[in-house]
Protein backbone atom coordinates (compact mmCIF):
# COMPACT_ATOMS: atom_id res chain seq x y z
CA UNK A 1 0.00 0.00 0.00
CA UNK A 2 0.77 3.54 -0.63
CA UNK A 3 0.38 5.96 2.69
CA UNK A 4 -3.87 7.06 2.54
CA UNK A 5 -4.16 4.36 0.01
CA UNK A 6 -7.59 3.31 0.20
CA UNK A 7 -8.13 -0.11 2.57
CA UNK A 8 -11.22 -1.81 1.81
CA UNK A 9 -12.81 -3.65 4.58
CA UNK A 10 -14.76 -6.64 3.06
CA UNK A 11 -18.28 -8.01 4.94
CA UNK A 12 -18.80 -11.86 4.24
CA UNK A 13 -21.46 -13.71 6.50
CA UNK A 14 -23.36 -14.07 9.33
CA UNK A 15 -24.46 -16.94 11.19
CA UNK A 16 -25.04 -19.25 13.95
CA UNK A 17 -21.93 -19.87 16.00
CA UNK A 18 -22.27 -23.77 16.73
CA UNK A 19 -23.29 -24.23 12.81
CA UNK A 20 -20.34 -22.99 11.35
CA UNK A 21 -21.70 -24.38 7.34
CA UNK A 22 -24.83 -22.12 7.87
CA UNK A 23 -24.09 -19.31 6.47
CA UNK A 24 -26.10 -15.99 5.16
CA UNK A 25 -24.85 -12.69 3.34
CA UNK A 26 -23.87 -10.04 6.25
CA UNK A 27 -26.64 -7.72 4.89
CA UNK A 28 -29.20 -10.57 5.46
CA UNK A 29 -29.28 -8.80 8.92
CA UNK A 30 -30.69 -5.66 8.94
CA UNK A 31 -27.54 -3.65 9.25
CA UNK A 32 -26.67 -0.38 7.51
CA UNK A 33 -24.10 0.49 4.98
CA UNK A 34 -21.56 2.96 5.30
CA UNK A 35 -21.66 6.19 3.14
CA UNK A 36 -19.23 5.32 0.67
CA UNK A 37 -19.34 4.17 -2.84
CA UNK A 38 -20.00 0.47 -3.26
CA UNK A 39 -17.29 -1.99 -4.55
CA UNK A 40 -18.68 -5.52 -6.53
CA UNK A 41 -16.71 -8.55 -5.77
CA UNK A 42 -16.34 -11.21 -7.55
CA UNK A 43 -15.44 -14.91 -6.75
CA UNK A 44 -11.77 -15.39 -7.19
CA UNK A 45 -11.93 -18.80 -7.40
CA UNK A 46 -13.75 -22.14 -7.09
CA UNK A 47 -13.31 -23.09 -4.04
CA UNK A 48 -14.66 -19.58 -2.93
CA UNK A 49 -17.52 -19.95 -4.31
CA UNK A 50 -18.46 -23.65 -2.84
CA UNK A 51 -17.21 -22.28 0.42
CA UNK A 52 -20.25 -19.35 0.31
CA UNK A 53 -18.22 -16.63 0.70
CA UNK A 54 -20.22 -13.51 -0.34
CA UNK A 55 -17.97 -10.57 0.18
CA UNK A 56 -19.49 -7.00 0.54
CA UNK A 57 -18.22 -3.74 0.66
CA UNK A 58 -18.66 -1.98 3.87
CA UNK A 59 -18.90 1.27 2.93
CA UNK A 60 -16.50 2.19 5.40
CA UNK A 61 -13.71 4.81 4.99
CA UNK A 62 -10.21 3.14 5.65
CA UNK A 63 -7.32 4.52 4.50
CA UNK A 64 -3.72 3.25 4.67
CA UNK A 65 -1.70 4.61 8.01
CA UNK A 66 -4.31 7.16 8.50
CA UNK A 67 -6.02 6.56 12.23
CA UNK A 68 -9.92 7.26 12.43
CA UNK A 69 -11.22 8.51 15.73
CA UNK A 70 -14.89 6.95 16.25
CA UNK A 71 -16.98 8.17 13.67
CA UNK A 72 -20.98 7.02 13.00
CA UNK A 73 -21.29 5.57 9.47
CA UNK A 74 -25.08 5.34 9.21
CA UNK A 75 -28.31 4.70 11.60
CA UNK A 76 -30.62 1.61 11.74
CA UNK A 77 -34.64 2.67 11.61
CA UNK A 78 -35.43 -0.23 14.15
CA UNK A 79 -38.84 -1.56 13.70
CA UNK A 80 -40.71 -4.27 14.82
CA UNK A 81 -39.77 -6.44 11.95
CA UNK A 82 -35.47 -5.38 11.78
CA UNK A 83 -35.76 -6.02 15.85
CA UNK A 84 -37.17 -8.98 15.54
CA UNK A 85 -34.25 -10.50 13.09
CA UNK A 86 -31.79 -9.05 15.36
CA UNK A 87 -33.51 -10.58 18.13
CA UNK A 88 -33.39 -14.02 16.66
CA UNK A 89 -29.56 -13.72 15.68
CA UNK A 90 -28.63 -12.50 19.28
CA UNK A 91 -30.66 -15.90 20.92
CA UNK A 92 -29.00 -17.94 18.52
CA UNK A 93 -25.17 -16.50 18.72
CA UNK A 94 -24.65 -15.14 15.32
CA UNK A 95 -21.42 -13.76 14.77
CA UNK A 96 -20.16 -12.03 11.41
CA UNK A 97 -17.12 -12.39 9.32
CA UNK A 98 -15.50 -9.49 7.72
CA UNK A 99 -11.82 -9.08 5.73
CA UNK A 100 -9.14 -6.62 5.69
CA UNK A 101 -6.14 -7.62 3.24
CA UNK A 102 -7.56 -11.18 2.80
CA UNK A 103 -7.15 -11.30 7.07
CA UNK A 104 -10.26 -12.72 8.67
CA UNK A 105 -11.89 -10.98 11.44
CA UNK A 106 -14.61 -12.16 13.79
CA UNK A 107 -17.34 -10.04 15.79
CA UNK A 108 -20.36 -11.13 17.77
CA UNK A 109 -23.60 -9.28 16.54
CA UNK A 110 -24.89 -8.47 20.35
CA UNK A 111 -25.79 -10.54 23.71
CA UNK A 112 -28.68 -10.91 25.67
CA UNK A 113 -28.80 -9.96 29.76
CA UNK A 114 -29.04 -12.62 32.59
CA UNK A 115 -32.56 -12.98 32.79
CA UNK A 116 -32.85 -13.59 28.53
CA UNK A 117 -35.31 -10.59 28.45
CA UNK A 118 -33.48 -7.55 27.36
CA UNK A 119 -31.55 -7.72 24.57
CA UNK A 120 -28.12 -5.71 23.08
CA UNK A 121 -27.20 -4.60 19.77
CA UNK A 122 -23.10 -4.07 19.53
CA UNK A 123 -22.71 -0.75 17.59
CA UNK A 124 -19.05 0.29 17.83
CA UNK A 125 -16.40 -1.27 15.67
CA UNK A 126 -12.83 -0.65 17.29
CA UNK A 127 -10.45 -1.44 15.00
CA UNK A 128 -6.50 -1.85 15.17
CA UNK A 129 -4.44 -2.63 12.33
CA UNK A 130 -1.06 -3.61 12.83
CA UNK A 131 1.51 -2.71 9.43
CA UNK A 132 5.53 -3.72 8.65
CA UNK A 133 6.43 -1.04 6.31
CA UNK A 134 3.92 -0.82 3.61
CA UNK A 135 1.98 -4.00 4.45
CA UNK A 136 -0.62 -4.97 6.67
CA UNK A 137 0.58 -7.56 8.97
CA UNK A 138 -2.45 -7.51 11.60
CA UNK A 139 -6.23 -6.76 12.53
CA UNK A 140 -7.77 -6.61 15.58
CA UNK A 141 -11.72 -6.07 16.52
CA UNK A 142 -13.12 -4.62 19.56
CA UNK A 143 -16.63 -4.74 19.59
CA UNK A 144 -18.20 -2.18 22.03
CA UNK A 145 -21.21 0.34 22.49
CA UNK A 146 -23.67 -2.07 23.87
CA UNK A 147 -27.21 -0.34 22.78
CA UNK A 148 -30.52 -2.07 24.08
CA UNK A 149 -33.21 -3.15 21.40
CA UNK A 150 -36.25 -1.01 21.41
CA UNK A 151 -38.55 -0.79 18.79
CA UNK A 152 -39.69 2.20 16.50
CA UNK A 153 -35.90 3.98 18.03
CA UNK A 154 -32.76 4.27 15.78
CA UNK A 155 -29.69 2.43 16.81
CA UNK A 156 -25.87 4.84 15.40
CA UNK A 157 -23.65 2.77 14.07
CA UNK A 158 -20.27 3.89 13.82
CA UNK A 159 -16.37 2.83 13.88
CA UNK A 160 -13.06 3.53 14.36
CA UNK A 161 -9.33 2.59 12.91
CA UNK A 162 -6.12 2.73 14.64
CA UNK A 163 -3.05 2.00 13.01
CA UNK A 164 0.07 0.74 14.70
CA UNK A 165 4.00 -0.61 14.06
CA UNK A 166 4.47 -4.29 13.91
CA UNK A 167 7.54 -6.76 13.99
CA UNK A 168 5.33 -9.58 12.54
CA UNK A 169 6.53 -10.61 9.04
CA UNK A 170 4.28 -10.36 6.28
CA UNK A 171 4.90 -13.80 4.86
CA UNK A 172 3.97 -15.47 9.06
CA UNK A 173 0.76 -12.86 9.25
CA UNK A 174 -1.42 -15.93 9.40
CA UNK A 175 0.28 -17.60 12.36
CA UNK A 176 -1.83 -16.24 14.69
CA UNK A 177 -4.59 -17.82 13.74
CA UNK A 178 -3.12 -21.54 13.79
CA UNK A 179 -3.26 -23.26 17.28
CA UNK A 180 0.59 -23.63 18.57
CA UNK A 181 -0.59 -25.48 21.84
CA UNK A 182 -1.71 -28.18 19.60
CA UNK A 183 1.59 -29.15 18.00
CA UNK A 184 2.96 -29.05 21.97
CA UNK A 185 1.63 -31.80 23.46
CA UNK A 186 3.65 -35.02 23.91
CA UNK A 187 0.60 -37.03 23.51
CA UNK A 188 0.45 -36.27 20.08
CA UNK A 189 3.78 -38.02 19.30
CA UNK A 190 3.15 -40.56 21.95
CA UNK A 191 0.39 -41.55 19.76
CA UNK A 192 2.08 -41.60 16.62
CA UNK A 193 4.77 -43.37 18.14
CA UNK A 194 2.49 -45.97 19.14
CA UNK A 195 0.55 -46.31 16.31
CA UNK A 196 3.43 -46.92 14.15
CA UNK A 197 5.43 -49.59 16.37
CA UNK A 198 1.92 -51.19 16.62
CA UNK A 199 1.80 -51.00 13.20
CA UNK A 200 4.74 -52.95 12.27
CA UNK A 201 4.03 -55.21 15.08
CA UNK A 202 0.61 -56.47 12.96
CA UNK A 203 3.01 -56.43 9.71
CA UNK A 204 5.32 -58.83 11.38
CA UNK A 205 2.98 -60.42 13.28
CA UNK A 206 1.03 -61.84 9.97
CA UNK A 207 4.28 -62.42 7.81
CA UNK A 208 5.33 -64.70 10.19
CA UNK A 209 2.43 -66.56 10.41
CA UNK A 210 2.38 -66.71 6.52
CA UNK A 211 6.14 -67.62 6.27
CA UNK A 212 5.33 -70.06 8.62
CA UNK A 213 2.51 -72.01 6.66
CA UNK A 214 4.48 -71.06 3.30
CA UNK A 215 7.64 -72.69 4.37
CA UNK A 216 5.87 -76.04 5.30
CA UNK A 217 4.81 -75.96 2.04
CA UNK A 218 7.75 -75.18 -0.44
CA UNK A 219 9.54 -77.76 1.74
CA UNK A 220 7.03 -80.54 0.73
CA UNK A 221 6.99 -79.35 -2.90
CA UNK A 222 10.22 -79.17 -3.36
CA UNK A 223 10.29 -83.05 -2.98
CA UNK A 224 8.16 -83.00 -6.04
CA UNK A 225 10.99 -82.20 -8.49
CA UNK A 226 12.76 -84.85 -7.44
CA UNK A 227 10.07 -86.91 -8.74
CA UNK A 228 9.03 -87.97 -12.11
CA UNK A 229 6.67 -86.47 -13.94
CA UNK A 230 4.08 -89.57 -13.77
CA UNK A 231 4.51 -89.30 -9.68
CA UNK A 232 4.06 -85.70 -9.91
CA UNK A 233 1.25 -85.86 -12.09
CA UNK A 234 -0.57 -88.71 -9.50
CA UNK A 235 0.14 -86.41 -6.65
CA UNK A 236 -2.08 -84.82 -4.49
CA UNK A 237 -2.33 -81.02 -4.20
CA UNK A 238 -2.23 -79.70 -0.94
CA UNK A 239 -1.92 -76.55 0.73
CA UNK A 240 -2.81 -73.42 -1.18
CA UNK A 241 -1.44 -75.16 -4.19
CA UNK A 242 -5.27 -76.36 -4.75
CA UNK A 243 -6.54 -72.80 -5.69
CA UNK A 244 -3.69 -71.78 -7.24
CA UNK A 245 -5.41 -72.10 -10.64
CA UNK A 246 -8.91 -70.35 -9.98
CA UNK A 247 -7.09 -67.39 -7.31
CA UNK A 248 -6.60 -65.41 -10.86
CA UNK A 249 -10.18 -66.01 -12.02
CA UNK A 250 -12.26 -62.65 -13.14
CA UNK A 251 -14.48 -61.43 -10.07
CA UNK A 252 -18.24 -61.29 -10.19
CA UNK A 253 -19.24 -57.77 -11.72
CA UNK A 254 -15.89 -56.35 -12.94
CA UNK A 255 -17.28 -53.87 -14.43
CA UNK A 256 -18.17 -51.97 -10.70
CA UNK A 257 -15.51 -53.83 -9.45
CA UNK A 258 -12.43 -52.13 -11.57
CA UNK A 259 -14.20 -48.68 -11.72
CA UNK A 260 -14.38 -49.22 -7.45
CA UNK A 261 -10.41 -49.57 -8.16
CA UNK A 262 -9.72 -47.14 -10.49
CA UNK A 263 -11.59 -44.20 -8.21
CA UNK A 264 -9.63 -45.58 -5.74
CA UNK A 265 -6.39 -45.26 -6.75
CA UNK A 266 -7.40 -41.80 -8.15
CA UNK A 267 -8.91 -40.73 -4.12
CA UNK A 268 -5.35 -42.16 -3.10
CA UNK A 269 -3.49 -40.06 -5.86
CA UNK A 270 -5.41 -36.74 -5.18
CA UNK A 271 -4.92 -36.98 -0.82
CA UNK A 272 -0.86 -37.59 -1.43
CA UNK A 273 -0.58 -35.01 -3.47
CA UNK A 274 -2.96 -32.40 -2.13
CA UNK A 275 -1.45 -33.31 1.49
CA UNK A 276 2.49 -32.65 0.03
CA UNK A 277 1.11 -28.88 -1.60
CA UNK A 278 -0.01 -28.33 1.98
CA UNK A 279 3.00 -29.11 3.49
CA UNK A 280 5.04 -27.21 1.15
CA UNK A 281 2.68 -24.22 0.54
CA UNK A 282 0.36 -22.28 2.86
CA UNK A 283 -2.99 -23.12 1.21
CA UNK A 284 -4.48 -21.88 4.52
CA UNK A 285 -3.64 -18.27 3.68
CA UNK A 286 -6.13 -17.77 1.05
CA UNK A 287 -9.30 -18.26 0.73
CA UNK A 288 -10.83 -21.78 -0.68
CA UNK A 289 -7.57 -22.25 -1.88
CA UNK A 290 -7.17 -25.87 -0.25
CA UNK A 291 -10.57 -27.10 -1.85
CA UNK A 292 -9.56 -25.45 -5.15
CA UNK A 293 -6.26 -27.39 -5.22
CA UNK A 294 -8.40 -30.83 -4.58
CA UNK A 295 -10.51 -30.13 -7.65
CA UNK A 296 -7.89 -29.21 -9.71
CA UNK A 297 -5.83 -32.47 -8.61
CA UNK A 298 -8.77 -34.31 -8.49
CA UNK A 299 -9.42 -33.79 -12.25
CA UNK A 300 -5.69 -33.74 -13.61
CA UNK A 301 -5.64 -37.39 -11.85
CA UNK A 302 -8.19 -38.64 -13.69
CA UNK A 303 -5.70 -40.66 -15.90
CA UNK A 304 -4.87 -42.48 -12.74
CA UNK A 305 -8.28 -43.61 -12.26
CA UNK A 306 -8.68 -44.80 -16.13
CA UNK A 307 -5.11 -46.06 -16.27
CA UNK A 308 -5.82 -48.31 -13.15
CA UNK A 309 -9.72 -49.31 -13.95
CA UNK A 310 -9.06 -49.37 -17.47
CA UNK A 311 -6.29 -52.42 -17.27
CA UNK A 312 -7.81 -54.10 -14.33
CA UNK A 313 -11.24 -54.40 -16.38
CA UNK A 314 -9.28 -55.21 -19.59
CA UNK A 315 -7.13 -58.14 -17.65
CA UNK A 316 -10.59 -59.68 -16.42
CA UNK A 317 -11.66 -60.25 -20.18
CA UNK A 318 -13.93 -57.04 -19.74
CA UNK A 319 -15.56 -55.87 -23.31
CA UNK A 320 -17.84 -53.11 -22.35
CA UNK A 321 -14.68 -50.42 -21.79
CA UNK A 322 -16.30 -47.44 -22.80
CA UNK A 323 -19.04 -48.14 -20.44
CA UNK A 324 -16.35 -49.38 -17.42
CA UNK A 325 -14.86 -45.58 -18.27
CA UNK A 326 -17.70 -43.56 -18.13
CA UNK A 327 -18.93 -45.22 -14.50
CA UNK A 328 -15.59 -45.10 -13.06
CA UNK A 329 -15.29 -41.34 -14.54
CA UNK A 330 -18.33 -40.10 -13.09
CA UNK A 331 -18.59 -42.61 -9.95
CA UNK A 332 -17.37 -40.03 -7.55
CA UNK A 333 -18.41 -36.58 -9.42
CA UNK A 334 -22.51 -38.36 -9.34
CA UNK A 335 -21.64 -38.76 -5.93
CA UNK A 336 -20.77 -35.32 -5.17
CA UNK A 337 -23.06 -33.70 -7.15
CA UNK A 338 -26.23 -35.53 -6.30
CA UNK A 339 -25.32 -35.23 -2.38
CA UNK A 340 -25.11 -31.47 -2.76
CA UNK A 341 -28.04 -31.25 -5.13
CA UNK A 342 -29.92 -32.38 -2.38
CA UNK A 343 -28.38 -29.99 0.19
CA UNK A 344 -29.14 -27.11 -2.08
CA UNK A 345 -32.27 -27.20 -2.24
CA UNK A 346 -32.28 -27.06 1.44
CA UNK A 347 -29.83 -24.02 1.15
CA UNK A 348 -31.78 -22.21 -1.35
CA UNK A 349 -34.92 -22.85 1.29
CA UNK A 350 -32.84 -21.12 3.85
CA UNK A 351 -31.54 -18.20 1.81
CA UNK A 352 -28.09 -19.95 2.55
CA UNK A 353 -24.78 -18.69 0.52
CA UNK A 354 -23.67 -22.24 0.28
CA UNK A 355 -24.44 -23.20 -3.20
CA UNK A 356 -22.44 -25.40 -5.95
CA UNK A 357 -22.14 -23.93 -9.09
CA UNK A 358 -23.74 -26.70 -10.78
CA UNK A 359 -22.54 -25.16 -14.62
CA UNK A 360 -18.22 -24.92 -13.45
CA UNK A 361 -18.94 -28.73 -12.22
CA UNK A 362 -20.33 -30.40 -15.26
CA UNK A 363 -17.98 -28.07 -17.64
CA UNK A 364 -15.13 -29.75 -14.96
CA UNK A 365 -16.52 -33.42 -15.52
CA UNK A 366 -17.26 -33.67 -19.09
CA UNK A 367 -14.48 -31.55 -20.51
CA UNK A 368 -11.41 -31.96 -18.14
CA UNK A 369 -12.01 -35.94 -16.45
CA UNK A 370 -13.65 -37.47 -18.97
CA UNK A 371 -10.83 -36.69 -21.65
CA UNK A 372 -7.95 -37.29 -19.04
CA UNK A 373 -9.85 -39.94 -17.88
CA UNK A 374 -10.37 -41.40 -21.42
CA UNK A 375 -6.60 -41.11 -22.00
CA UNK A 376 -5.19 -43.51 -19.01
CA UNK A 377 -7.77 -46.19 -19.70
CA UNK A 378 -6.74 -46.19 -23.44
CA UNK A 379 -3.03 -46.38 -21.76
CA UNK A 380 -3.86 -48.97 -19.45
CA UNK A 381 -5.45 -51.37 -21.78
CA UNK A 382 -2.86 -51.09 -24.51
CA UNK A 383 0.58 -50.94 -21.56
CA UNK A 384 -0.87 -53.21 -19.33
CA UNK A 385 -4.37 -54.72 -20.18
CA UNK A 386 -3.19 -58.36 -21.07
CA UNK A 387 -3.45 -60.82 -17.96
CA UNK A 388 -0.09 -61.69 -16.83
CA UNK A 389 -0.90 -63.89 -14.31
CA UNK A 390 2.00 -66.50 -12.46
CA UNK A 391 0.04 -69.51 -13.15
CA UNK A 392 -2.68 -70.85 -15.52
CA UNK A 393 -6.47 -70.39 -15.20
CA UNK A 394 -8.57 -73.69 -15.17
CA UNK A 395 -10.65 -73.43 -18.09
CA UNK A 396 -13.11 -75.02 -15.71
CA UNK A 397 -14.22 -73.34 -12.42
CA UNK A 398 -13.14 -75.67 -9.27
CA UNK A 399 -16.29 -75.90 -7.38
CA UNK A 400 -16.28 -74.36 -4.01
CA UNK A 401 -17.60 -76.34 -1.04
CA UNK A 402 -20.32 -75.85 1.24
CA UNK A 403 -18.72 -74.36 4.55
CA UNK A 404 -19.65 -76.82 7.36
CA UNK A 405 -20.62 -75.52 10.28
CA UNK A 406 -17.93 -73.67 12.41
CA UNK A 407 -16.70 -70.86 14.49
CA UNK A 408 -16.22 -68.44 11.51
CA UNK A 409 -20.39 -68.80 11.58
CA UNK A 410 -20.81 -67.84 14.89
CA UNK A 411 -17.69 -65.43 14.83
CA UNK A 412 -19.42 -62.51 12.57
CA UNK A 413 -17.09 -59.95 13.96
CA UNK A 414 -15.35 -57.57 10.92
CA UNK A 415 -11.86 -57.69 11.81
CA UNK A 416 -10.08 -54.56 9.90
CA UNK A 417 -13.40 -52.66 11.16
CA UNK A 418 -13.18 -53.42 14.96
CA UNK A 419 -9.03 -53.22 14.82
CA UNK A 420 -9.41 -50.17 13.02
CA UNK A 421 -12.04 -48.80 15.29
CA UNK A 422 -9.79 -49.10 17.89
CA UNK A 423 -6.95 -47.55 16.81
CA UNK A 424 -8.84 -44.33 15.13
CA UNK A 425 -10.57 -44.01 18.27
CA UNK A 426 -7.77 -43.52 20.34
CA UNK A 427 -6.06 -41.37 17.40
CA UNK A 428 -9.36 -39.31 17.41
CA UNK A 429 -8.89 -39.22 21.51
CA UNK A 430 -5.55 -37.99 21.74
CA UNK A 431 -6.10 -35.07 19.12
CA UNK A 432 -8.15 -33.74 21.87
CA UNK A 433 -6.33 -32.62 25.33
CA UNK A 434 -9.69 -32.71 26.83
CA UNK A 435 -10.06 -36.15 25.70
CA UNK A 436 -7.32 -37.79 27.60
CA UNK A 437 -9.51 -40.09 30.18
CA UNK A 438 -11.29 -41.36 27.43
CA UNK A 439 -8.41 -41.98 25.44
CA UNK A 440 -7.65 -43.98 28.19
CA UNK A 441 -10.76 -46.13 28.18
CA UNK A 442 -10.84 -46.63 24.63
CA UNK A 443 -6.80 -47.53 24.97
CA UNK A 444 -7.82 -50.22 28.06
CA UNK A 445 -10.85 -51.14 25.19
CA UNK A 446 -8.39 -51.72 22.66
CA UNK A 447 -6.76 -54.09 24.77
CA UNK A 448 -9.73 -56.11 25.50
CA UNK A 449 -10.97 -56.24 21.77
CA UNK A 450 -7.74 -57.13 20.68
CA UNK A 451 -7.43 -60.33 23.43
CA UNK A 452 -10.91 -61.18 22.52
CA UNK A 453 -9.85 -61.14 18.29
CA UNK A 454 -6.56 -63.18 19.11
CA UNK A 455 -8.30 -65.84 20.95
CA UNK A 456 -10.82 -65.96 18.59
CA UNK A 457 -8.19 -66.04 15.84
CA UNK A 458 -6.97 -69.17 18.32
CA UNK A 459 -9.57 -71.16 17.95
CA UNK A 460 -10.82 -70.61 14.49
CA UNK A 461 -7.98 -70.06 12.29
CA UNK A 462 -4.73 -72.42 14.28
CA UNK A 463 -2.95 -71.83 10.62
CA UNK A 464 -2.96 -68.69 8.54
CA UNK A 465 -5.36 -67.26 5.91
CA UNK A 466 -3.81 -68.97 3.25
CA UNK A 467 -4.10 -72.63 4.58
CA UNK A 468 -8.07 -71.53 5.80
CA UNK A 469 -8.67 -70.16 2.09
CA UNK A 470 -7.27 -73.48 1.10
CA UNK A 471 -9.26 -75.63 3.28
CA UNK A 472 -12.46 -73.39 2.56
CA UNK A 473 -11.45 -74.02 -1.07
CA UNK A 474 -13.10 -70.45 -1.46
CA UNK A 475 -10.76 -68.71 -4.33
CA UNK A 476 -13.45 -65.46 -5.05
CA UNK A 477 -12.13 -63.19 -2.43
CA UNK A 478 -11.78 -60.21 -4.45
CA UNK A 479 -15.14 -58.35 -3.26
CA UNK A 480 -14.06 -59.80 0.21
CA UNK A 481 -10.80 -57.74 0.50
CA UNK A 482 -12.29 -54.90 -1.20
CA UNK A 483 -14.91 -54.73 1.30
CA UNK A 484 -12.89 -55.68 4.68
CA UNK A 485 -10.86 -52.92 3.88
CA UNK A 486 -13.85 -50.64 3.07
CA UNK A 487 -15.47 -51.17 6.05
CA UNK A 488 -13.60 -48.18 7.77
CA UNK A 489 -16.00 -46.46 6.37
CA UNK A 490 -18.58 -47.36 8.36
CA UNK A 491 -16.51 -46.97 11.59
CA UNK A 492 -16.06 -43.21 10.37
CA UNK A 493 -19.48 -42.81 10.00
CA UNK A 494 -20.47 -44.13 13.08
CA UNK A 495 -18.46 -42.30 14.99
CA UNK A 496 -19.25 -39.03 13.35
CA UNK A 497 -22.70 -39.66 15.11
CA UNK A 498 -20.96 -39.60 18.26
CA UNK A 499 -19.28 -36.48 17.27
CA UNK A 500 -22.40 -34.47 16.61
CA UNK A 501 -24.61 -35.68 19.75
CA UNK A 502 -22.04 -35.43 21.78
CA UNK A 503 -18.93 -32.78 21.36
CA UNK A 504 -21.24 -30.17 19.17
CA UNK A 505 -24.02 -28.27 19.75
CA UNK A 506 -25.26 -28.09 15.94
CA UNK A 507 -28.57 -28.08 15.29
CA UNK A 508 -31.50 -27.10 12.34
CA UNK A 509 -32.03 -28.97 9.24
CA UNK A 510 -29.61 -27.21 7.49
CA UNK A 511 -26.32 -27.80 9.25
CA UNK A 512 -27.64 -31.54 9.86
CA UNK A 513 -28.57 -32.45 6.68
CA UNK A 514 -24.81 -30.81 5.64
CA UNK A 515 -22.85 -32.66 8.19
CA UNK A 516 -23.85 -36.00 7.56
CA UNK A 517 -24.94 -35.22 3.91
CA UNK A 518 -20.85 -34.97 3.24
CA UNK A 519 -19.79 -36.81 5.76
CA UNK A 520 -21.26 -39.47 4.01
CA UNK A 521 -19.40 -38.33 1.50
CA UNK A 522 -15.99 -38.70 3.00
CA UNK A 523 -16.23 -41.81 4.50
CA UNK A 524 -17.63 -43.58 1.18
CA UNK A 525 -14.73 -41.92 0.00
CA UNK A 526 -12.23 -43.39 2.37
CA UNK A 527 -14.07 -46.43 1.70
CA UNK A 528 -13.32 -46.97 -1.73
CA UNK A 529 -9.75 -45.62 -1.18
CA UNK A 530 -8.81 -48.23 1.52
CA UNK A 531 -10.50 -50.84 -0.31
Amino acid sequence: YQDKEEVVLWMNTVGPYHNRQETYKYFSLPFCVGSKKSISHYHETLGEALQGVELEFSGLDIKFKEDVMQTTYCEIDLDKGRRDAFVYAIKNHYWYQMYIDDLPIWGIVGEADENGEDYYLWTYKKLEIGYNGNRIVDVNLTSEGKVKLVPNTKIQMSYSVKWKKSDVKFEDRFDKYLDPSFFQHRIHWFSIFNSFMMVIFLVGLVSMILMRTLRKDYARYSKEEEMDDMDRDLGDEYGWKQVHGDVFRPSSHPLIFSSLIGSGCQIFAVSLIVIVVAMIEDLYTERGSMLSTAIFVYAATSPVNGYFGGSLYARQGGRRWIKQMFIGAFLIPAMVCGTAFFINFIAIYYHASRAIPFGTMCCICFFVILPLNLVGTILGRNLSGQPNFPCRVNAVPRPIPEKKCSCMGILKINLPLLVNASYRFRIECALEAELFWFMVFMYKLRHLCRLVVGRSLQCCFPNSALLLMSQSLKYSRQWTSFLSAASTAIYVYMYSFYYYFFKTKMYGLFQTSFYFGYMAVFSTALGIMCG
